[in-house]
Parts: structure tokens; C-alpha cells; sequence
């Protein structure tokens, strides 16, 4: 971004010229459209993350794949760190385990529930995180909630009921421990909130995955089953992909406000649907579409509200 010109400049037009405006158009513009091709970036990255994870989470344990998964987004990242000694310093230690405890089981049941759920109805009940998370904040960071946000939770959860049909003979409870990672994703974003400050972004993302595959460890050793070439060449690949989804997100981000980018979230759902059909042969049930059409405008109201508030601070 160009620095303002000063107003009291002598070589500045009193009135900008037709080209001029165009011009100073076109290079506003500029940084939003590489930030959004980064966000899409991202969301092309964290959907075949998720194609990886449910194609070997079906002959490999949650557990196991989680270990993989981090253990190579670590070893990944090394050559890096090595190179860059100073991005190993951290002084929260206990910050990065408590994050790792977190994440472990969120990614954990997230992983159970791709293998078991269409990729669409995970990625639909994972859009309630900004739910959880107003809940959370509420009850531990005692935020207040307006009723314009009420009425979208409960829009919220309506949806959710609409997906999971839990008074149907077609309720499959273990589609719960896709709601059960959305909470802990959520208890992550509040921790976020309250302890992450001037953190290097390679130290926390380095120790998180490190101590996430320590804790994923035992777990992992005690359902161990012996992957075959292509699913370790899948799992080194999806470690990797977990460091390169979150570099474009922030790469995104350093660009342009999270607020600007917030509508473009929704897009992930339509790549979901269209990656579940061609790997998988998923198409969506009524009930997912209904609950999508619930699920998403209710926490895209949650988040413009949250963003906000964060800006009137």
C-alpha cells in the first residue's frame, strides 16, 4: 500500500483527473484480489486436506493419522527453523500444550468424522465454530451477546438439527464428534483470544504441531497399523498442506482485512460438495442443503457482528 499523500503537498492536483482516479482504483484494488486468490488458495489447501484425511482415515485410525499428520507438519517446517534459529525462541510453553491438548482432540474427531459423514455435511456442521465460540466467549470471557446474535444462534442450531435429523431413524449419533470438534476448534479460537499476543507465527505454529504429535503418540502406537507407500505419500503430503493452509490464510490476511474476506468462506462448502461427488461419489442430502441454508447465514451474521464490535474497540 502506497503511502497517503500529505495534504498540504504543493505537487498534489487540487482535483484528481479521470485516469488518476482509475489508476488509484486499480491499485486499491490490487491487494484485494491477490489476498482473495490466497484465501482461495487456502480453501483449495484445507479442502484436499480434508480428501486426504477421509481417504486414509477410512483404513487408518483417527489417532494414527493425527500423529502422521502433525509429526510431518513439524519434521516439514525444520529445514526452515534450523535455518532461522531465532524462530525456535518462546517464552509460553505452557500456552503451546494447552493449544496441542486442544487440538488434538478436535482434529481428532474431525478426522473420525470425514471417515464416517459426506465431506459436505462435515464442512456444514463445521461452519458452527463462530456459534461455539460466541458461547464460549460468553460463559468464559463473559462477553456479551445482543439478541440479533441469539436469534442467529438458535438459526444456527435449527440447522444443525436439520442436518443431524436426530428424530429420524436416519440420526447417526457418531456424526456428533463432528459437533464435538467444532467445540473444541471453538475453545481454541477463545484461548486464541486471551493468550496469543507477539508470537512469532513459526514458533506457534512449529510447537503446536511438535507437541500435538508427542501427546498423538501413545495413541497412535497403540492402534498402529503399518501404512502402505501411498498413504504415507498422502500423510506427508497432508503435513505439509497443514503448514501451507494456514501461510495462506495469513498471507491472505496481511493484505487485507478479515472482515473483507469473510463472505468469500462460504465457497468452501461448494468445493466440498464438488470434491465429495468426484473422489467419493457424495451427493448431498436435502437435509444438508436445508441445514447449509440455516447454518450459513446465521454464522456469517455472528462473524460480521463479532468483526464489528472488534472494530468500534
Amino acid at each position: 500500500c502506497a503511502p497517503p499523500v500529505s495534504a498540504t503537498s504543493d505537487t498534489a492536483p487540487d482535483t484528481p483527473s479521470e485516469p488518476s482516479t482509475t489508476a488509484a482504483a486499480s491499485a486499491a484494488a490490487a491487494p484485494f484480489v491477490v489476498a482473495l486468490l490466497w484465501y482461495l488458495a487456502h480453501q483449495v489447501v484445507g479442502v484436499g486436506n480434508d480428501v486426504i484425511m477421509k481417504f486414509v482415515g477410512t483404513s487408518l485410525h483417527a489417532a494414527q493419522v493425527v500423529f502422521l499428520r502433525f509429526a510431518f507438519a513439524a519434521l516439514s517446517m525444520l529445514p526452515f527453523m534450523i535455518a532461522n534459529p531465532s524462530t525456535f525462541k518462546t517464552d509460553r510453553v505452557p500456552l503451546h500444550v494447552a493449544r496441542s491438548v486442544i487440538l488434538l482432540g478436535a482434529i481428532g474427531l474431525y478426522v473420525y468424522g470425514l471417515s464416517i459423514a459426506p465431506i459436505a455435511a462435515v464442512t456444514t456442521l463445521n461452519f458452527t465454530i463462530p456459534i461455539f465460540t460466541l458461547l464460549l466467549a460468553m460463559f468464559f470471557l463473559s462477553e456479551k451477546v445482543d439478541a440479533g446474535r441469539w436469534l442467529a444462534t438458535a438459526a444456527g442450531f435449527a440447522g444443525v438439527a436439520m442436518v443431524l435429523r436426530p428424530s429420524t431413524a436416519a440420526f447417526d449419533p457418531r456424526w456428533l464428534s463432528v459437533l464435538g470438534s467444532a467445540l473444541l476448534f471453538a475453545g481454541l479460537d477463545v484461548l486464541n483470544k486471551v493468550f496469543i499476543g507477539k508470537e512469532s507465527f513459526w514458533a506457534m505454529i512449529f510447537y503446536t504441531a511438535a507437541i500435538t504429535a508427542i501427546l498423538a503418540a501413545v495413541p497412535a502406537a497403540l492402534v498402529w497399523t503399518a501404512p502402505t507407500a501411498m498413504q504415507l505419500g498422502l500423510l506427508i503430503v497432508l503435513g505439509g498442506g497443514a503448514n501451507l493452509l494456514l501461510f495462506c490464510l495469513l498471507k491472505a490476511f496481511s493484505l487485507v482485512d478479515v472482515s473483507a474476506l469473510a463472505p468469500y468462506r462460504y465457497l468452501e462448502l461448494l468445493l466440498s460438495i464438488l470434491v465429495g461427488y468426484i473422489f467419493f461419489a457424495e451427493i448431498p442430502a436435502t437435509s444438508t442443503i436445508a441445514g447449509a441454508l440455516a447454518i450459513v447465514p446465521a454464522t456469517a451474521f455472528i462473524t460480521w457482528k463479532e468483526q464489528q464490535s472488534m472494530n468500534s474497540k
